[in-house]
């Protein structure tokens, strides 16, 4: 059975090379070229491609980005091709995952397509690792907040601005995110989501409430700690006690993070 292989570069002539190496191997199978991250997220998400050869510097979302909107638990063989600093070739090194540092020969490349048949070759026996979760936060060195969350629904892939959305309600195993007269639901837990937001713009109100402060427009107090809060569209909600401390610093203009 061919690898099925996608290709992710913004640079057409990179792509054209990457192509015509990858045509003289004839157990790889190209199955999409794409000229930026977010067409590589839903092509890899549409065709769930075993190998891509993932440029890390494109517009819109960048290679990493894309790695984040990934499920990595199922992502396919990854073979980084970069431009990158010597500080992100270390970390790909350190977590033995294969790059091609720009400009690269035919013989480098033809190194990393064995290595990456050998992992395919694992992934098709059920074998995987979490190198590439390792690499993202390495890599980082700092938190990276979500500024576009993908989601997916009715067999299509949404982009959505973070700054968009008005508030985060728990619906089940789900977040609704409400944005305007509209809402989708992502898989995800509020907890986990808290983590991804940054607390600078956002505010955990309630188990089951997360708050873009932007859209707040008054707090009144209710009873023993709670207190409804007002939105901008006219929304209520209401805070529960166990985050009076979130309300309290966002009052005194500094807003925090509380998890449980």
């Amino acid at each position: 059975m061919k690898i099925q292989t996608l290709i992710a570069d913004d640079e057409p002539l990179a792509r054209s090379r990457v192509r015509r190496l990858l045509e003289e191997e004839t157990d790889i199978e190209i199955v999409a070229e794409c000229a930026d991250g977010e067409e590589a997220l839903r092509d890899i998400e549409r065709l769930r491609p075993e190998l891509v050869l993932l440029d890390v510097q494109m517009p819109g979302l960048d290679g990493f980005q894309v790695l984040e909107e990934m499920e990595l638990s199922t992502a396919p063989v990854i073979v980084f091709v970069t431009a990158f600093s010597e500080f992100a070739l270390r970390a790909f090194d350190a977590h033995a995952l294969d790059y091609l540092l720009k400009p690269f020969d035919a013989e480098r490349f033809s190194d990393a397509v064995e290595r990456a048949r050998s992992a395919v070759r694992l992934r098709r026996k059920g074998e995987t690792d979490q190198r590439l979760e390792a690499l993202l936060e390495d890599i980082s060195g700092q938190p990276r907040y979500l500024e576009r969350i993908v989601v997916r629904t009715g067999g299509r892939i949404l982009f959505l601005r973070v700054a968009e959305i008005d508030w985060i309600g728990a619906e089940g195993n789900y977040a609704a995110l409400h944005m305007g007269t509209r809402s989708h639901l992502l898989r995800e837990t509020m907890a986990a989501l808290e983590k991804k937001l940054d607390p600078r713009h956002f505010i955990r109100i309630h188990r089951s409430t997360i708050v873009n402060i932007e859209r707040i427009r008054e707090f009144a107090p209710m009873f023993k700690g709670e207190y409804e809060i007002l939105l901008e569209d006219g929304t209520r909600l209401t805070s529960s006690r166990a985050y009076r401390a979130q309300i309290h610093r966002l009052m005194e203009g500094s807003p925090g993070t509380t998890s449980d």
